[in-house]
Formats: C-alpha cells, structure tokens, sequence
C-alpha cells in the first residue's frame, strides 16, 4: 500500500519538519504570533495549491475542491483584519510539480497537514487568546470529517497508483516536506 510506504520513507523528514512546527508553535504568546503563523502557512500553501492545481487529475480525487487549505487560511487571516497579500513562495522555494504523480506526493503532505489540527488549534486558541472558533478554521481542517478525508486520500492513492509510480509520489512527498522546512528556516 502506497500509503504505508510513504509514511514510513517520509517519517525522518516529517519528524524534522515537525519538531520546528512544535518548538515555533510552542513559543505562539499573542495573537500576532500567531498572524506570523498563519502568513509562513498561507504563502507556502496557496503556492502549492496553484501548482498542484494545474496537474491534478481529478479523476482521482474528485473531492479535490473541498480540500483546498489557502481558502481557510485567508479567511483566518482576514478574521484578524489582515488581507492576504500575494506574496507566495517561489518556485525555487517550491518541490516540483509538472505531472499528477508529483501533485499527488504533495498532497500527501497538505493532507497529513490537517491530522494534528485539533490539538493545535486548541493551542494556539488558549496560547494567543482566541475566543471561539473563528480565526482557527485552517487548523481545525475538515473539523469532525477529518479522518474520514484522510481515509478517503489515502484510498484513493493506495487504490490509483500502480507500483511503477510510487517512486515519484514518494521522492515528491519527500521533497515537500524538506521545501516546507527550509521554508520554515527561512521565516523564523
């Protein structure tokens, strides 16, 4: 199951990347902090769902639509009074994405995103003093569907995507976790 693979040839990189997402998040003391948070999210993210976009076949993730995270992330911002600006991340700032296969890896880790959701949310709601639910729509993901979603994509890869393939979904996965990373690095 592709699925199972990738877990487990992107658990080193995920680990890495999300030891620096918890120290960062840990340190969240206001709700300014926590704007920053969401920005470092917003950019990388709405750059990724533009490329991924374009090579997307939806005829293997046709609730593609639903899934999109720089809506929920503009609209917690724009809570806060910000307008997103369109400052997203460069290409070279990006993993590659020129084929279904690659938008598939990359997917695996925007999708993964929405797992630890719950408990950040709350942590940030008590950390930077947010009442309500509102400003947290990105980190609640896809609020009580959320496992249901995760299930859904990770059939709909295990299912669609042969043994010749995995390899590209992987490296691709992979590389969103060390291009996310150096992202995070690079706005600390």
């Amino acid at each position: 199951m592709l699925s199972a693979e990738l877990k487990e040839t992107t658990k080193i990189i995920h680990q890495l990347l999300e030891k620096k997402m918890v120290v960062q998040l840990k340190s969240v003391g206001d709700k300014e902090d926590y704007i920053k948070v969401l920005h470092l999210f917003y950019s990388f993210f709405a750059a990724l769902e533009v490329s991924v976009s374009k090579h997307l076949d939806l005829y293997f993730l046709p609730d593609y639509a639903q899934r999109r995270k720089t809506k929920a992330l503009a609209n917690d911002l724009k809570f806060f009074g910000i307008i997103p600006l369109p400052a997203l991340a460069d290409k070279i700032f990006l993993p590659e994405i020129k084929n279904h296969l690659q938008a598939l890896g990359v997917l695996y880790v925007m999708e993964g995103s929405t797992l630890g959701g719950k408990i950040i949310s709350k942590m940030m709601s008590r950390q930077a003093g947010i009442i309500g639910m509102c400003g947290l729509s990105f980190f609640n993901g896809y609020e009580e569907q959320t496992e249901r979603m995760w299930l859904t994509f990770k059939q709909a890869i295990d299912q669609h995507i042969i043994q010749d393939e995995k390899a590209i979904v992987i490296q691709s996965a992979n590389d969103t976790f060390i291009k996310f990373s150096n992202w995070f690095d690079l706005h600390l």
